[in-house]
């Protein structure tokens, strides 16, 4: 077994989206080939209803899947194919734009005005690009939490993890998405399979995980005698960890516990070309998307 070394921390970045969403993008549209077959990860965590309240009206999606994950407020959806939905604190909404749909999500907050969520795009490869859109609709209950003896909790959102599966079927990029609570102190060791492209994203308290060598800028610790980088909680808290190469993943809470995304999936390795919310292979591919969408024959 061999544990993944960090290659980087990169601190979520201050964007705006939508009609005026106020968000942080750990990453996307960029050079995202450690990434494949992931593009894009948005942090849409606000406790101002003036900021979010304006939501992500009509827009169009071709060439890829988008995994929303709910975990305080709602979110009210529609599309141009009449599905309508309301996602809520812990559901997972699962959409396969495939060859095309126009759709709109609108955030909504909880009664203290909160509002926190991800959505992370996963890409299809070439021959699914134009497969007919659908959706996966997940409410918090269905998806299954593994509790361990000493606190550690993990929601499995997608992907199997130690003999559960999560509900989530048929995605093609296979991915494995963990939603993983680690308590103050305690050090966990979590499988990641060697050929799966790996990055966890934390988004509550600090921790260290296990690093080779020492990023330029970031504070390290020794922990039972090894180089482990420190993610302190301005590095920590909503901060990407972007792994090589290893089949196990090495985390250690801090004082306040930690709590972070851990999602891996097999590279696509096919070329990428994108506009925006339509991800294709080729340039021309994206020049025919837009023409549809300008003709009115974007769906199909």
């Amino acid at each position: 077994m061999s544990i993944r070394p960090v290659k980087r921390i990169v601190s979520s970045k201050p964007t705006i989206e939508g009609a005026g969403v106020h968000l942080r993008r750990a990453f996307g549209f960029g050079e995202t080939s450690e990434f494949d077959p992931f593009l894009l990860l948005d942090d849409f965590r606000n406790d101002r209803p003036d900021q979010y309240r304006a939501g992500f009206p009509w827009h169009p999606h071709r060439g890829i899947e988008t995994i929303t994950y709910v975990l305080a407020g709602n979110v009210e959806h529609g599309d141009s194919l009449g599905n309508r939905g309301n996602l809520g604190a812990g559901d997972v909404q699962w959409m396969t734009a495939g060859r095309g749909i126009l759709h709109q999500e609108m955030p909504q907050g909880d009664a203290h005005g909160r509002m926190h969520g991800f959505q992370l795009w996963a890409n299809l490869p070439s021959s699914l690009k134009m497969t007919a859109p659908r959706y996966q609709d997940i409410k918090a209950a269905e998806i299954p939490e593994i509790v361990d003896d000493d606190g550690t909790r993990v929601r499995v959102v997608c992907g199997d993890f130690r003999g559960r599966r999560g509900p989530v079927e048929g995605v093609a990029a296979d991915p494995r998405y963990l939603d993983i609570s680690v308590p103050p102190g305690k050090r966990k060791t979590l499988p990641v399979e060697l050929e799966r492209h790996a990055f966890a994203y934390v988004f509550e308290g600090s921790g260290s995980f296990r690093a080779a060598s020492q990023p330029f800028g970031v504070l390290t610790e020794k922990i039972d005698g090894a180089d482990d980088i420190l993610v302190r909680e301005q590095t920590g808290n909503r901060s990407l960890v972007l792994f090589d190469s290893g089949d196990e993943v090495t985390v250690q809470a801090g004082e306040d516990g930690i709590r972070f995304l851990l999602v891996s999936g097999k590279p696509i390795e096919e070329p990428v070309a994108w506009y925006g919310p339509i991800v294709m292979n080729t340039q021309a591919e994206l020049q025919q998307a837009v023409t549809e969408l300008r003709s009115g024959t974007f769906i199909k």
